[in-house]
């Protein structure tokens, strides 16, 4: 799929998608002139705002729409837009979406304030909502995502690294907030439990596709198309699975070759590398991992009536797996 079948996608919540963006630019408007530059730049910066178009289905899905679902999917966007302020910190990145960091921009503390600002503002618009239910799910789905953060450094540099450690990983860092937005949408429509987890977990396995394709594209995508520097994870010692797999199942040579370059990070031999995940099947075996995570998420969406916006959430896990950018 193109990045228009994405758009086609987001044509049927349309509406819904400009009230979420309302709701953003109204939520970040502050007296404090650098919050307000930072927090828009970012904002502003591209990206697919997958995580609000997910909760924004996920509650059409359920028969409802209207301010408090678009103040939930802002929700996400803030808490998602904190943790890449966090995270390019942390990483030392200077490009994300094809644009400058805003780190790379205004330096480390505005970042990392900024980002502050932008979780506290989140927790006030969930205290508008008045229910206490999100308010949990979202502080456990938090709280999730600041452990994956640590468990991705305490991996870092690390050959030992082993898929299930990686896959806890990326749960907790990148799939736990989709799962938070689907949950919350149908909390928001007082959906049934049966209903509520069956969108629960399309949030999940859709939330691990999406870092499973961003892992094979990482070595297989141009720069202009990927928005950031290719061999990123690379660079930084990230064992993501492409490396795992082609460490386990790569020749002498191969394997020390990716241990060497774990342990120390630098892409002085990506092109090395990326031919050993080539010949190991890397880059095949993550792409199909992540085929079945997003079956999986299809497989759940069997749970909830047949609607043009269930069918919307099937073609939107069909693009996070075809997808070349």
């Amino acid at each position: 799929m193109s990045q228009l079948s994405l758009e086609s996608i987001k044509q049927r919540v349309l509406p819904d998608l400009q009230t979420v963006d309302a709701a953003i630019r109204a939520r970040l408007t502050t007296d404090v002139v650098l919050v307000n530059q930072v927090a828009e730049y970012i904002i502003q910066s591209g990206g697919k705002r997958v995580r609000p178009l997910v909760t924004v289905l996920a509650g059409r899905a359920c028969n409802v729409s209207g301010s408090k679902l678009a103040a939930a999917a802002a929700i996400v966007e803030f808490v998602h837009t904190a943790t890449l302020l966090h995270d390019d910190v942390v990483d030392e990145s200077n490009l994300r979406r094809g644009h400058e960091t805003a780190n790379a921009v205004w330096g480390n503390q505005a970042s990392v304030l900024v980002g502050d600002y932008l979780y506290s503002r989140a927790f006030e618009m969930m205290v508008d909502l008045n229910h206490m239910r999100i308010m949990d799910v979202m502080a456990s789905a938090t709280n999730k995502i600041a452990e994956g953060e640590v468990l991705q450094l305490m991996n870092a540099n690390d050959p030992e690294t082993t898929e299930a450690d990686y896959m806890e990983v990326i749960y907790r860092k990148t799939a736990k907030l989709f799962e938070a937005g689907t949950q919350i949408a149908a909390i928001i429509a007082n959906a049934s439990a049966e209903h509520e987890q069956a969108l629960k977990q399309y949030g999940k396995h859709l939330g691990i596709a999406f870092q499973l394709v961003d892992d094979v594209l990482d070595y297989r995508a141009n720069r202009e198309e990927l928005g950031k520097n290719l061999g990123d994870d690379l660079a930084e010692g990230k064992p993501t699975l492409p490396l795992i797999h082609a460490l386990k199942h790569g020749n002498s040579s191969q394997q020390q070759l990716i241990r060497h370059a774990i342990e120390h990070g630098g892409i002085e031999s990506l092109s090395e590398i990326t031919a050993a995940i080539e010949s190991t099947g890397g880059l095949q075996y993550t792409a199909q991992r992540a085929r079945q995570e997003a079956d999986l998420a299809i497989q759940s969406l069997t749970a909830l009536p047949d609607s043009d916006f269930v069918r919307a959430l099937d073609e939107l896990a069909e693009f996070a797996v075809s997808r070349g950018y």
